[in-house]
Parts: C-alpha cells; sequence; structure tokens
C-alpha cells in the first residue's frame, strides 16, 4: 500500500447542508457535487460528501449509532492563533465546539469542533514538526 489516504469520506445526512458547510462556510474548493455526492480538493487528497444511509449500505454496516464515530479528521496550522482563527470561522460556518482551543499535554495546542453531522476536526499546532503538506504559497 503507498503511503497516503486518496480521499476521506464522510456518510451525511443533507448533502446540500454539508457541501454549503465545507465550501461556503470553511472555504474549500468544490471540485463536483450531485444531489448524491460532493468532492472538495484538500492539497494532496480530496474530501467526499456522501449520503449516510449510502455509504453505510456500500459499506454494509449500520448508518446510525452513537457516540464516537471512531475517527476524527485533523487539521494542523502554523500557529496556536491559526488555530483559534480557524475554530472561530469553522463555528461561525455552523459547527459545533466540542473542545475550546488550549495547550496540550505533549507541548501542542489544539481544539476539537463538528461539522453538521457530527464528524470530529482537530485543529492543531504541532510546535515540534509539520504534520501535512506545505503551507500555501511555500
Amino acid at each position: 500500500m503507498d503511503q497516503r489516504i486518496s480521499m476521506i469520506t464522510l456518510g451525511v445526512d443533507d448533502i446540500g447542508k454539508s457541501a454549503s458547510f465545507y465550501e461556503n462556510g470553511l472555504g474549500l474548493p468544490r471540485l463536483e457535487s450531485s444531489p448524491e455526492v460532493a468532492f472538495f480538493s484538500l492539497n494532496g487528497t480530496w474530501l467526499g460528501l456522501f449520503g449516510r444511509e449510502a455509504l453505510a449500505e456500500d459499506a454494509q454496516v449500520a448508518s446510525k449509532g452513537d457516540g464516537f464515530h471512531g475517527f476524527t479528521l485533523s487539521h494542523n496550522v502554523g500557529s496556536p492563533e491559526e488555530v483559534d482563527a480557524l475554530m472561530d470561522q469553522a463555528l461561525q460556518a455552523g459547527a459545533r465546539l466540542v473542545k475550546k482551543p488550549g495547550a496540550t499535554a505533549w507541548g501542542g495546542y489544539s481544539g476539537y469542533f463538528s461539522d453538521p453531522d457530527g464528524h470530529l476536526w482537530e485543529l492543531a499546532h504541532n510546535p515540534h514538526f509539520w504534520i501535512g503538506p506545505p503551507a500555501s504559497g511555500t
């Protein structure tokens, strides 16, 4: 297996609402869409939004469950101030604050929000090493 994630697909309840959250609220570039699916470019990978029921059927799993989904998505930035600014942007776009950004036990700075479908996103600054692609424009 190559060392990469080609696409992250999220099962969502309302494609239009979720697509608007990611495109208009967070500013992700939308590539394709239909009433059944939406795709966004993520600097080396894609984010796909697919109906929760249809995605569950495709994976042959139950579509509803309580609590933790079993994964988080992480977005790393260059400073604690960028974490705070991006958290504010996400909350203004309709995200729900899960964990207020703050210092971490590992010496970084992070917080969590959930998107309109409850998917957890960590916004983080890691001062020890960069996790992710080079920053835009470099």
